[in-house]
């Protein structure tokens, strides 16, 4: 993990493409889940022991900038960190490149909040210390 940032790397598969040979738009946002998870675990923060906690992390927002198209069979990586935090609020940003260049094909974020199992937002600080220290940490912030 280089400044904060994951790679986790993958293959196209053909049911991700469209008539036109190209990643379908949905997919990206399948491609984003799967590099969050990636970079929570590498992280060690497990999303199971943190829904075990009787945390939900529910997505609030996806941008995603399609740059080139990615095609069936293209090996790509993910880059991917958590980009912001503010207690209730998470941010994630990555970016997706065809694997063997550098050559960006796609940008994006996720914004991300913590309830608990009724759906009423926690605060963090206080209810999971250990976690929101954890957060501030890898978003490159000290404790406030």
């Amino acid at each position: 993990m280089e400044n904060g940032t994951v790679t986790y790397r993958r293959k196209v598969n053909y049911y991700e493409t469209d008539c036109m040979g190209i990643v379908h738009h949905s997919n990206y946002i399948r491609f984003f889940e799967e590099a969050r998870l990636d970079l929570m675990s590498r992280c060690g923060l497990s999303y199971r022991n943190i829904e075990e906690m009787g945390i939900i992390i529910p997505v609030t927002f996806v941008e995603c900038e399609y740059v080139k198209p990615l095609r069936y069979d293209d090996n790509i990586r993910i880059e991917s960190c958590f980009a912001k935090y503010h207690g209730v609020k998470l941010e994630v940003s990555y970016e997706i490149y065809r694997e063997g260049t550098q050559e960006l094909c796609t940008r994006g974020k996720t914004g991300h909040c913590f309830l608990d199992r009724e759906m009423k937002p926690l605060r963090m600080k206080r209810e999971f210390p250990e976690l929101y220290q954890k957060l501030m940490i890898l978003v490159g912030k000290k404790e406030l």
